[in-house]
């Protein structure tokens, strides 16, 4: 047997590591968690540190020069650190954070794309809260009590397949900033990443006539070439085309040569010239994405699977996910 590669490999996490996978087990299991006492910690911030070697200095001066004022002075200062770290603690304490599935969400690998989540404080509004998820842009938000406040945050998925939630860092430095009450959770879940769509677009294979149609209808004599035309004494009426009627004249569609039944095949060999793996993987995903945005009847076949033709969310959705998973480990990725 191979030795596994170093990609395989998987290394013991270090001390943060630890740390957040005992915090995230610290919230109970569901699509949201309510922050209190078990799960939201608190220590200085820089700020509050610098502070701390400030009034440290400033109690020793006082000591030594027997300065009655400076020490009414370094014990208020120190009074009110400590009242505001209650306040930090508890401008994140009774805050309830809830998860908008993102079922019918797309997320490409590489290209951002957005979660929502909403935000609740039970009791009392909270002021200054910032979310992020793992290292994303940090969003801002203050609550008001007993509404409910959506935030989208913008996440860029490293790879396809299917991925759990990232993990979400709330964090507030109110009012003082001389500390740091946090909280980290990832909910519950996974997220469906397909391949990111080769740009620009290459154009989709000819559509193939099914097997079994037989062969085209010849007109009738009389009837004209077009596709369309206007009603005559003695059309039937399952040939008259209402979309296209206006008023009392109807139309219907001729009995020239019709086509037979042609049916659209995105196929893993017919994207040979698109390049590797992935980037076959990329050009089938948009030729997906395509022909969903034109409502075409269509089918996707890969080696050893195939998903037979179909339309509609439903059956472009599963056509981006055999894509997402193609080559893949069946188990999504864990931290």
């Amino acid at each position: 047997m191979a030795a596994p590669g170093p990609s395989s490999v998987r290394r013991p996490p270090g001390p943060r590591g630890r740390f957040a996978r005992w915090a995230m087990a610290r919230h109970a299991p569901g699509p949201s968690t309510l922050l209190g006492q078990r799960n939201v910690y608190i220590l200085p911030s820089a700020a509050g540190w610098m502070f701390a070697l400030t009034l440290l200095v400033l109690l020793l001066g006082s000591i030594n020069y027997q300065l009655n004022l400076g020490y009414l002075f370094s014990f208020a200062l120190a009074g009110s650190a400590l009242m505001s770290m209650h306040v930090t603690h508890a401008n994140l304490r009774g805050v309830r954070v809830s998860v908008v599935r993102a079922a019918d969400g797309e997320f490409h690998a590489g290209q951002p794309g957005t979660l929502s989540l909403h935000l609740q404080a039970e009791r009392a509004a909270r002021w200054g809260l910032l979310v992020r998820l793992d290292e994303g842009a940090v969003q801002v938000a203050d609550l008001r009590p007993g509404v409910d406040t959506p935030l989208a945050l913008r996440w860029t998925p490293p790879r396809r397949g299917r991925m759990r939630w990232p993990a979400l860092h709330l964090e507030t430095r109110y009012p003082l900033g001389l500390w740091r009450a946090w909280s980290v959770w990832r909910p519950p879940g996974e997220l469906w990443v397909y391949p990111a769509p080769e740009q620009p677009a290459a154009p989709l294979p000819p559509a193939q006539a099914q097997a079994g149609d037989g062969t085209a209808r010849r007109s009738r004599p009389g009837d004209e070439a077009d596709e369309l035309r206007a009603w005559r004494d003695g059309d039937e009426l399952r040939r008259v085309v209402w979309r296209k009627t206006r008023g009392e004249q109807m139309v219907v569609r001729a009995a020239g040569t019709t086509p037979a039944h042609q049916r659209l095949w995105l196929d893993w060999e017919a994207s040979a010239g698109a390049g590797d793996t992935e980037a076959r993987l990329r050009r089938l995903c948009a030729w997906v994405l395509t022909a969903r945005a034109r409502e075409l009847h269509y089918g996707l076949r890969m080696p050893g699977h195939a998903v037979a033709p179909g339309a509609g969310e439903a059956h472009a959705r599963e056509c981006l996910r055999l894509l997402a998973g193609w080559g893949l480990p069946e188990q999504p990725d864990h931290d």
